[in-house]
């Protein structure tokens, strides 16, 4: 799994693999998380599909909310949704960084152990 020190370093069309490959699981976990929004928005705020949709983006993408909100329920559901999204946010970067970041690390180690 991981490559020691005295392991060269894998072909590039094997790491590009392994770079889109964890690209579209990012896209997939953002890509639930939006229908998680989109589901909560309708279903608490009684929203109409496409003001769910632009609110559950709105708040993914960091921006913040659209639309005022009227029930608690609906305000509860869009705070979580916001400490969701934040979350989110940091686990897709981290899985689509990781193939660079693990090969930038494992140049580094071969050249410095020469």
């Amino acid at each position: 799994m991981f490559a020691g020190r005295h392991t060269p370093l894998v072909p590039f069309r094997i790491f590009v693999r392994k770079f889109i490959c964890n690209l579209v699981l990012g896209l997939m976990i953002i890509a639930l998380s939006l229908l998680l929004g989109i589901t909560g928005y309708r279903h608490f705020a009684g929203m109409c599909w496409v003001d769910a949709y632009e609110n559950a983006a709105m708040i993914l993408s960091g921006m913040g909310p659209v639309d005022t909100l009227a029930s608690d329920h609906a305000k509860i559901f869009a705070g979580t949704y916001a400490l969701f999204s934040g979350i989110v946010f940091l686990v897709v970067i981290a899985i689509i960084i990781a193939p660079i970041f693990q090969r930038f690390l494992h140049k580094f180690l071969i050249t410095t152990s020469k």
